[in-house]
């Protein structure tokens, strides 16, 4: 674990800032070929991966402080600008949203673009966890005894169990499960089907896998014995469940044949 990855005299690279800033090139890189592919500007992904950014960082800060309540009311200045404390999928909310703004500023049609935006959204998705491992930002799960234990003892967040405690490292489990999906959706990116089927499938296994992996993380049970983000991944699987069978019979196509769109 290494919070610090350098410190040359007031200059500080933190782990977690660095894996973001790779997990956003990495976006923007695959999102640009997918655009291009498809007939339309692959400039356009790095305004794209921009806004993400911009509202993926305010969405999981707003969910943060909706899910800590306590710890905002008596520390709102630490709680808004502190380093650690982001909830995924109130990036994920924010990050469609601002999206959404710059598809629609750009003349994309927004089907479409979120297929060329899936693969790169969940291989960013693991990057970013391999931040929250070498950070220690409270990610961890449950005490194990199986031998990938780890224990946490310099996290950025304070360490809640006695020294020499070892717990899931589910950050690890995340990454893996990302990655999986992530070459699941590029093997099948080219595969004729109707606009927007390659997101609703990233909504189908993206969310299941954090479901699954939830039930060895350390966030407390809020209804029915799962945690608000088993919650919120039980809606987006139905919604993308729900479009991939709705959109049984509709017209497919591979590439994109909006003229209009494409700039």
């Amino acid at each position: 674990m290494h919070p610090v990855i350098l410190q040359v005299g007031p200059i500080t690279i933190y782990s977690y800032g660095l894996m973001l800033a790779i997990a956003f090139l990495t976006a923007t890189y695959l999102t640009g070929l997918e655009l291009t592919r498809k007939g339309f500007n692959g400039e356009l992904a790095s305004t794209m991966v921009l806004w993400a950014a911009g509202g993926g960082l305010v969405g999981a800060r707003v969910f943060a402080i909706l899910d800590d309540w306590s710890a905002f009311v008596s520390d709102p200045v630490h709680t808004v600008f502190s380093g650690s404390g982001f909830v995924f999928y109130g990036g994920l909310i924010g990050g469609v949203i601002a999206v959404s703004w710059s598809m629609y500023r750009n003349h994309l049609p927004w089907l479409e673009t979120v297929d060329c935006v899936a693969p790169g959204l969940v291989l960013a998705h693991g990057i970013g966890r391999i931040g929250c491992q070498l950070a220690g930002d409270g990610d961890w799960g449950t005490e194990t005894t199986l031998p990938w234990g780890m224990a946490y003892p310099h996290a950025i967040v304070g360490w809640p169990y006695p020294p020499g405690v070892r717990v899931h490292p589910t950050p690890l489990y995340e990454l893996a499960a990302y990655v999986a999906i992530f070459g699941l959706l590029w093997a099948i990116r080219k595969r004729p089907r109707p606009p927007g089927g390659l997101f609703w499938w990233y909504l189908v296994f993206a969310p299941a896998a954090r479901f699954a992996i939830e039930f060895v993380r350390i966030n407390p049970r809020v209804f029915a014995g799962m945690t608000t983000a088993q919650l919120i991944s039980v809606a987006l699987v139905a919604i993308g469940a729900w479009r991939l069978l709705s959109a049984r019979g509709m017209p497919v196509h591979a590439t994109a044949s909006v003229s209009g769109s494409k700039r």
